[in-house]
């Protein structure tokens, strides 16, 4: 099977262990496509995040793979990029579960040809990090919140 984008071992080996990894609070993984390599990146992992934080850059848990990044980190307007949390969710009968689900940030700001790449890599990415439920965020900060994601994971 041909591939547009490839998902280095690296990579594939932190999403395992991300999956495996009991997470007492919310937890992200951010990748990224490097456009001149055709490869995807880790960018950061970040620990005890809202969405809300996620999409407006207000994380001060940072947990990078190799280097320290600045503690604003935040999903860029102008980039695509794919997000595997492990969400914190309480149902109605009072249960706590953490379902994993996949973000798929595609702001609307972003270049035509990256937003291409990026698409024609998300059921790649998505089979790779085995995520069941995908929220497709094309709207910026407006598109990820508390409300919208709890209502996508409650829905079946």
């Amino acid at each position: 099977m041909s591939h547009t984008v490839d998902i280095p071992q690296e990579l594939k080996d932190s999403l395992r262990k991300f999956r495996f990894t009991r997470h007492k609070s919310n937890a992200a993984l951010v990748v990224k496509i490097n456009k001149q390599k055709l490869i995807m990146e880790e960018v950061e992992r970040l620990d005890a995040i809202s969405p809300e934080e996620l999409a407006e850059g207000e994380v001060t848990n940072v947990s990078p793979p190799d280097l320290v990044l600045s503690s604003a980190v935040e999903l860029p307007e102008a980039a695509p990029r794919y997000v595997v949390l492990s969400y914190e969710l309480v149902h109605k009968d009072g249960r706590t579960s953490s379902p994993l689900v996949l973000i798929n940030w595609a702001p609307p700001a972003c270049e035509t040809s990256l937003l291409t790449l990026h698409a024609s890599a998300l059921l790649d990415f998505q089979t790779t990090a085995d995520v069941g439920k995908v929220l497709e965020v094309r709207d910026g900060t407006e598109g990820l919140t508390k409300e919208l994601l709890e209502a996508k994971l409650l829905s079946s």
